[in-house]
């Protein structure tokens, strides 16, 4: 059923990028504090959460390696349960290519298959990626992910005439395309200066800029500025959202199967209708499924969206 288009209040999922040394942990809590309320912070960068204690008040969890998407989903739903406001991930990079990332896991996955195909290896990992994503996307927080970016050297006249070599980043250290799940991704220079390479809120556009608090604070008030989402309304579809991507993982991709699979447990009732219960239910039989495929490879099944 369509409705008309309004502008809703929402959380923050913003993305900073940058080189080592740029700015990328400071000017996270910036934003953090100009939110306001209660910050936390996943570390992963050896304990330099704690570096800024100092300079504002926020609570740090330490992640070691191995670097498991199941580490982060579990920290951030403690966030969550904990009251916090915003939770800073510092940084999304290790999930990634980290000891026990999703690459090193995808390694070993290949190594055990007796073809070695890494391309059907990525049918393993692919579900945890997107669970990740779904995660941070359905977080009742605003999330503020740090990504590190590849580096690279340039080669420039400086204002004396005198050739300076400088660092630059390049893409982030992430799967393909993880920026493009941000509403907001903020691009830092080794000089700690702001290019936005994707905006919806329209507020930086073509702005060059250094990351304040006051930052978050405009942020905060375009956040503020929609109507409120009816509290039932969104936490059923972010439910949907999650069972949904489990069913998808499930089924290959196949989006006809998985709505399939769905509408049998919902026994043919249109989505705009789910209740609750129906969420229990195909929760339920999303476990009950993996369970019986075995296909996990040792995961964890506790990973099934909680209703």
């Amino acid at each position: 059923m369509f409705r008309k288009a309004e502008r809703r209040k929402a959380k923050l999922r913003l993305a900073i990028t940058g080189p080592a040394g740029s700015g990328k942990t400071y000017g996270a809590l910036l934003v953090a504090q100009g939110l306001g309320g209660r910050i936390a912070m996943i570390d992963t960068e050896n304990g330099s959460g704690d570096l800024y204690a100092d300079f504002c008040d926020y609570d740090v969890q330490t992640l070691t390696a191995p670097y498991s998407v199941q580490k982060y989903l579990a920290a951030i739903h403690e966030a969550e349960e904990a009251g916090y406001d915003v939770l800073i991930i510092d940084s999304l990079s290790h999930a990634w290519s980290g000891e026990g990332g999703l690459l090193d896991v995808h390694n070993q996955v290949t190594s055990s298959m007796k073809s070695g195909n890494s391309y059907a290896a990525w049918r393993k990992i692919t579900p945890w990626h997107n669970r990740l994503i779904e995660t941070m996307l359905g977080s009742k927080c605003h999330i503020i992910a740090t990504m590190r970016t590849k580096t690279d050297y340039a080669i420039s006249q400086g204002d004396r005439g005198k050739t300076e070599v400088q660092k630059v980043g390049l893409a982030p250290v992430q799967r393909d395309g993880m920026d493009y799940e941000f509403t907001i991704v903020f691009d830092l220079s080794m000089e700690h200066t702001v290019t936005v390479s994707k905006d919806r809120t329209s507020l930086f556009d073509r702005q060059v800029f250094t990351i304040t608090q006051d930052t978050g604070k405009m942020l905060r008030k375009w956040l503020d500025s929609g109507v409120d989402v009816p509290p039932d309304a969104q936490d059923i579809r972010n439910t949907m959202s999650r069972l949904y991507r489990g069913y998808l993982d499930l089924f290959g991709q196949d989006s006809g199967a998985a709505q399939s699979a769905m509408l049998r447990v919902t026994e043919g009732r249109a989505s705009k209708d789910w209740t609750q219960e129906d969420m229990k239910n195909l929760a339920d039989d999303l476990a009950l499924r993996m369970q019986k495929r075995g296909n996990m490879d040792g995961m964890a099944i506790d990973q099934v969206p909680e209703v």
